[in-house]
């Protein structure tokens, strides 16, 4: 695999069902060398930082394989950093990972902790009110990563895939378990027994009080 975009947003007002709402999802491509810090990429704007960003969510990451069968299903073209994406990764698809699954890019080593839940900013963006819909269908949610080890990264560099060894879940079936109201208990402790995002840790271990109290 090879890193064929990074992708930086800036900030920027869009219409949200009927509203202006600040957001950073409209990304470009970037020239040169990026850092890469425990929060990604420091020029890279967070709209709403309660529910994106943070160490556990640093860099959003999509690939090309996911790209194309998109590209099949719209008819149309996609530019790397249309999905809000910080990377674009050629081969990766997204529904093959596992939770705690590591990607090496040059000197920056990820790990996988969450995939994407599309949401009203992510549907006016794509201009559908569809949208949240359809990408919840496709499964294809793409990667948001931890940064495991920072550096200077470049288009161009490199990917290699490190499998998690631990105890984990499959990136889809967390995806698909956040929309299961009624989550079983053997559920809520497999997926706290995984290195998932503190956002979904804080939601889950609530949940899971609630369910043995």
């Amino acid at each position: 695999m090879k890193l064929i975009s990074i992708n930086v947003g800036k900030k920027q007002i869009q219409q949200n069902k009927g509203r202006e709402e600040i957001t950073g999802i409209y990304k470009r491509a970037v020239t040169g060398s990026v850092q890469i810090n425990k929060l990604g990429i420091a020029d890279d704007f967070i709209g709403s930082p309660k529910h994106h960003g943070g160490p556990d969510q640093a860099l959003y990451i999509y690939g090309e394989g996911d790209y194309q069968w998109w590209k099949s299903e719209l008819g149309r073209s996609l530019e790397p950093g249309t999905f809000g994406e910080n990377l674009t990764v050629s081969e990766l698809e997204s529904g093959r990972f596992n939770i705690g699954d590591i990607l090496h890019m040059g000197e920056v080593t990820l790990q996988v902790t969450a995939p994407r839940i599309p949401c009203g900013t992510f549907a006016s963006r794509m201009g559908d009110p569809q949208w949240v819909k359809k990408f919840r269908a496709a499964e294809r949610p793409g990667l948001y990563v931890r940064v495991l080890r920072e550096g200077t990264l470049s288009a161009g560099a490199d990917v290699t895939f490190e499998a998690y060894q631990s105890e984990t879940i499959s990136l889809i079936e967390m995806y698909r378990e956040y929309y299961e109201k009624d989550k079983t208990e053997e559920s809520l402790r497999k997926h706290l027994n995984a290195p998932i995002d503190i956002r979904s840790r804080v939601d889950l271990e609530k949940e899971l009080n609630e369910l043995t109290k």
